[in-house]
């Protein structure tokens, strides 16, 4: 692979200047209150520069979700290497998550109200967030395909989205949460993963195998 020409490594410099830039700004002043305009005199490029490498506010945003979904999935590499069990990955994951995320608490707390809206395209449902929802389900399916438990194989293949979903739902718990060092997202971690363990590790059995085949059927229901 050829190495990157400084006038490549100055480009990738500036941008990482703006999206810094951006994220600082939209913490301290808020969302709406944050124009093109002033990312770019604080980051000290020109306005012009500021668009050419950002088309809009929204995709510095985007920016910032590519990145939090590397910066995760990078902290997650050594527990998915090493460790088999389903429980320990998945609790691993997010406790991961919820680690390299505290950086932008004070930022998603400000900015949650525009991802909720449903057809904002900041939301993590929406086309425009598609590459870092895709990345973000990549690696719930390295969760599950990396464990060594028996899992009932139709629910193998539909899990790693239903266990994003399950992490869209501490991300909204962690939003909220105003404990010291977000330990009430750590506690409900801890609270649910055995939980779901408990749940996948029994879809196999002859009994339940039917009800984890209604769910399944239930959730292609709704995606139509």
């Amino acid at each position: 692979m050829a190495e990157p020409t400084p006038r490549t490594r100055g480009s990738d410099k500036t941008r990482e200047v703006i999206v810094e830039t951006a994220l600082r700004l939209f913490r301290e002043r808020g969302y709406e209150a944050t124009t093109m305009r002033a990312i770019a005199a604080e980051a000290g490029v020109s306005v012009g520069n500021a668009y050419y490498y950002f088309s809009s506010k929204e995709i510095l945003v985007q920016a910032y979700y590519d990145r939090a979904q590397a910066e995760h999935e990078a902290a997650c590499g050594k527990l998915l290497d090493t460790e088999r069990r389903f429980a320990v990955r998945l609790g691993g994951v997010l406790r991961e998550w919820v680690r390299v995320s505290e950086p932008y608490h004070g930022f998603a707390v400000k900015f949650f109200k525009h991802a909720a809206e449903p057809s904002n395209p900041l939301s993590p449902f929406s086309a425009e967030s598609s590459p870092a929802r895709d990345a973000a389900i990549e690696l719930y399916r390295r969760v599950v395909e990396g464990s060594t438990d028996h899992i009932d194989a139709e629910l193998k293949a539909e899990l790693p989205e239903l266990l994003w979903l399950m992490s869209m739902g501490v991300v909204l718990f962690w939003v909220h949460d105003t404990s010291e060092g977000c330990q009430r997202t750590y506690r409900l971690i801890e609270l649910t993963v055995p939980l779901v363990d408990r749940l996948v590790g029994l879809s196999h059995l002859p009994g339940l195998r039917g009800v984890a085949r209604d769910f399944i059927a239930g959730i292609h229901e709704l995606r139509e």
